[in-house]
């Protein structure tokens, strides 16, 4: 289970209002758990560990039994923000390293396309689909969210001029609504086969609904143990206390941020894998609290490498900021150092040690070089780097996410400034519609 530790913190606050603010927590924690405050119609995730259904993991085998028949080698997964970040961080947490190099994953291999506007990157992305074998899966709720909407058009018709389009309804599934939208009405036009998107699951919050359960699933890797985990997470975060750690990271995040000026929340992974779990934290925290003037702004470092880049600006820059490390307890591998006669590098005195033991050192040593800079330091710590832990990770900072907006006192659940810059963008696009906004932005140019 995911363990929180602030004993980094103490030493800048008062204890009596950490109290207070356990006390805040936990009354938040209520509201999560009452299913009372706002947003309330979009806690479906709440439960997901503990309902989601056998035959949801076992459609999803079938698919990629069946396109594994196929040949299929590369799976292109459409989406943007919640629609990819969380099967992306999957992807990336369970993959060796070097598994491209290796060539030697058995299971399709995903990438993931409709998360931005570059040409070259979809045109590269076509040159590689066009020295494998292919499949897509497409996620969109509308079917007309500009960028995964501009991907899919050109993913879709370059799988029915290579492969016809009776085999291309074969060879694309559509994660959306189940009732309503553009990829809704398609799908059932062509023939696709459908995975819902729950109404009442936000986009930041569906990572264990089919948006990432199906992309997990083909890629090959352990749903079932991301399951596990997040389950275990969930029964241990349903009870009040104020030990609680989702309690625990809620009170000390909103405590520094509202008593002591701690804008910034950096994200500090020191194992590659989790690159892209600070990549889904940051949507899920940025886009669930920053909103009605408030919230704090959630980056992330990956250490050691960014000791060499970020360090000096952590260390000693403007103390705007709080850290939270991920600690991972234990490698999964295992390499020692070995003793060098010459010695001429000078790390003899590391001899018989591992490299995790130096990268723990590492980690302990900034943690408390950065508190003498003037910097808390919020731990959380899981075992290792495995299905079961990311799931309890997954889990705990959805949870815990929900508890600190309601204690910032913000609707966790809506995004209603991802809005402004999409106005824009059609009015500069000309689309239909926005004669009249587009008539007026060109005369800000």
């Amino acid at each position: 289970m995911v363990k929180v530790d602030v004993k980094g913190c103490r030493s800048f606050i008062d204890g009596k209002k950490y109290e207070q603010y356990v006390g805040k927590a936990l009354d938040a924690f209520d509201v999560l758990e009452a299913e009372s405050g706002a947003g309330n119609d979009f806690l479906g995730w709440k439960h997901l560990p503990s309902t989601t259904p056998e035959s949801l993991i076992a459609d999803s085998e079938a698919i990629r039994d069946e396109w594994a028949s196929k040949g299929v080698d590369l799976v292109i997964t459409i989406g943007i923000g919640g629609s990819y970040l969380g099967a992306k961080c999957a992807v990336e947490a369970l993959s060796h390293n070097f598994s491209k190099q290796l060539r030697e994953k058995s299971a399709a291999e995903i990438v993931f396309a409709g998360n931005n506007l570059s040409e070259d990157y979809i045109a590269e992305l076509m040159d590689l689909a066009g020295e494998r074998n292919v499949a897509c899966i497409v996620i969109s709720k509308s079917g007309t969210t500009t960028e995964p909407a501009v991907a899919f058009r050109i993913v879709k018709k370059y799988i029915e001029e290579r492969y016809g389009k009776a085999e291309a309804a074969s060879r694309i599934v559509a994660i959306t609504d189940e009732h309503k939208g553009a990829l809704k009405t398609l799908s059932t036009q062509e023939g696709y086969r459908t995975f819902i998107v729950p109404d009442n699951v936000g986009g930041r919050f569906s990572v264990l609904t089919p948006v990432g359960i199906l992309p997990i699933v083909v890629g090959g890797f352990d749903v079932r143990g991301i399951l596990a985990g997040a389950l275990e997470a969930e029964k241990a975060l349903a009870v009040k206390s104020s030990e609680n750690p989702a309690v625990v990271y809620a009170a000390m995040r909103n405590l520094l941020y509202s008593e002591y000026g701690k804008k910034v929340e950096i994200l500090v992974n020191y194992n590659p894998k989790f690159t892209y779990l600070a990549e889904w934290w940051k949507q899920l925290y940025g886009e669930s609290e920053g909103k009605d003037g408030l919230g704090i702004f959630p980056a992330s470092v990956n250490n050691t490498a960014d000791l060499h880049s970020m360090g000096q600006f952590i260390q000693e820059g403007d103390r705007i900021m709080f850290e939270t490390v991920i600690n991972v307890e234990k490698a999964t591998r295992s390499v020692s150092i070995a003793t060098d006669p010459q010695n001429l590098d000078q790390l003899n005195y590391l001899a018989g040690k591992s490299v995790e033991h130096c990268n723990h050192m590492a980690r302990l040593g900034t943690v408390l070089a950065h508190m003498d800079g003037g910097v808390p330091e919020i731990e959380i710590s899981v075992e290792k780097v495995d299905a079961f832990n990311l799931g309890s990770l997954f889990y705990f900072f959805e949870f815990a996410c929900g508890v600190s907006a309601y204690t910032l006192g913000v609707n966790p659940f809506n995004q209603p400034g991802v809005e402004a810059y999409k106005k824009n963008m059609f009015a500069l696009l000309e689309k239909p519609g926005y004669e009249e906004a587009t008539a007026a932005i060109k005369k800000r140019f």
